[in-house]
């Protein structure tokens, strides 16, 4: 189904050469769903100061295609506005377009390694999307399945029974007839059935419908004191995750993520140095950073020493935290050799022009239904986020170097699933970059690309 996706989006206004290579691209390397590059094999920051105590069992999740761990965010976050502890709740990332490593064994050496870590003889496990799809395939060895209390599959392709060998795993079935990715989704003979209208691909899995089924079935019937992502109240917000490259989800090993306060009417700095910095570990991870609530923060994501000419920075802003959230994830740019760097290759950067990028992190942006604008500018258009498409992701960047804002849509943006971009101009000589999603806003200096690098807007 994606395969087919990514073909028929490939043909819309892309130049033939690079249809071509694309399509190669995707006949070479598109991984079925057990095969992996993982980019981690165990709970890698299991230093996190122990913050509360529960008698959970340890969650694990997987994520789906060109996604990465950060699509279980907020639901972590709302089992931490239930009683979970941070370092109950593991995202299992890896490269969803590598086909070369065995996906399923390390999916089987994080779920070893989250046991030994929390002393449990079981973990639960969901699977979003291509992870659902790798979930069944893990769950199908009966050791394997043995490890596995209860599984919940969300948003992904249909199945004959609940997982397990013998359909012995306790399965609960997630799925939306709004779904444009798996558009075959349907009940799962024998497992829980839950459908939830109105809600998009990646919507149905980080809605907070979802999060009562997902957390009544991992406890036994028991229904949440609370579907809200509740302020915490006690202890140090915490931020940690992981430095990874889009799509690919490698490591940004030896990379530094500074913290800068910002000041939420400029996003300019409150300090001129930065408040803590980070060295990226070997398997991506940075932090812990202890976060005010109500604050404004930049992430500055820069190359080490042994970076190269085609590294570029990013500067992430996000809406401030008020919970300890181990699953901030910084996305780098990708290898211009991968897929989303052959897509990538195109950018222009400039001294003189900012390169932005928006990405709405639990819901694509549906045109009718919300309003994304840069600087007034209406980007929730029927050419750029029709329904089908599936958008969350949307690159704003002078795309024909003519410092003029033409707000067509740039056409090699049409060849991939959850991604868009307009020709924007945005002058690094302005103040500020205003980007509001439903009222929300965020405000950014207009780093000159060309030095400065990527501009990224998150909204959760």
């Amino acid at each position: 189904m994606l395969i087919q996706k990514l073909c028929q989006r490939s043909r819309r206004g892309l130049e033939p050469g690079k249809t071509a290579t694309l399509l190669v691209f995707l006949t070479l390397n598109l991984a079925p769903a057990c095969d992996s590059n993982p980019s981690e094999t165990g709970p890698a920051d299991a230093a996190l100061p122990p913050s509360c105590e529960s008698n959970h069992r340890p969650i694990v999740m997987a994520h789906g295609f060109l996604a990465s761990g950060d699509t279980w965010a907020l639901q972590a976050l709302r089992f931490q506005s239930n009683g979970y502890c941070p370092d109950q709740l593991h995202t299992f990332d890896y490269n969803s377009l590598d086909r070369s490593t065995d996906h399923v064994g390390a999916l089987d050496a994080f779920v070893d390694g989250v046991l030994a870590a929390s002393g449990t003889s079981q973990v639960d496990l969901a699977g979003h999307s291509q992870g659902g799809a790798l979930s069944y395939d893990y769950l199908s060895d009966p050791i394997r399945a043995a490890k596995v209390a209860r599984y919940a599959h969300v948003g992904s392709l249909p199945q004959d029974g609940p997982a397990g060998p013998n359909g012995e795993v306790p399965t609960l079935n997630i799925w939306t007839v709004d779904d444009y990715v798996i558009q075959d989704a349907s009940n799962i003979p024998g497992a829980d059935n839950l459908m939830i209208p109105g809600k998009d691909h990646y919507a149905v899995a980080t809605c907070p419908e979802a999060f009562v089924a997902l957390y009544a079935h991992f406890n036994e019937a028991t229904p949440p004191i609370t579907d809200a992502i509740t302020p915490q109240t006690a202890g140090v917000i915490l931020l940690s995750g992981q430095a990874v490259s889009l799509g690919e989800n490698t490591p940004a090993a030896g990379w530094t993520v500074d913290l800068y306060a910002v000041h939420s009417d400029t996003g300019v700095r409150q300090t001129q140095a930065p408040l803590a910095s980070y060295l990226v570990a070997p398997d991506g991870w940075w932090g812990h950073f202890p976060a005010e609530p109500e604050t404004h923060y930049e992430l500055h994501v820069r190359p080490g020493e042994a970076g190269t000419e085609e590294d570029v920075a990013v500067h992430y802003y996000l809406e401030p935290f008020v919970r300890t959230n181990r699953h901030v994830y910084l996305r780098t740019l990708p290898s211009p050799n991968s897929l989303p760097g052959l897509l990538l290759g195109d950018v222009k950067y400039s001294e003189d022009a900012a390169v932005l990028v928006n990405f709405t992190a639990s819901t694509a942006i549906l045109h009718g239904v919300d309003s994304l604008t840069v600087n007034s500018v209406e980007l929730a258009t029927a050419d750029l986020a029709p329904a089908e498409d599936t958008t969350i992701a949307m690159f704003l960047y002078d795309d024909n170097s003519n410092g003029t804002s033409d707000e067509t849509p740039i056409p090699i943006f049409g060849s991939i699933p959850f991604l868009n971009g307009m020709d924007l101009f945005l002058p690094a000589t302005d103040d500020t970059i205003t980007v509001q999603f439903n009222g929300r806003q965020l405000n950014v200096p207009p780093w000159p690309s060309a030095t400065q690098g990527v501009i990224i807007t998150v909204f959760d």
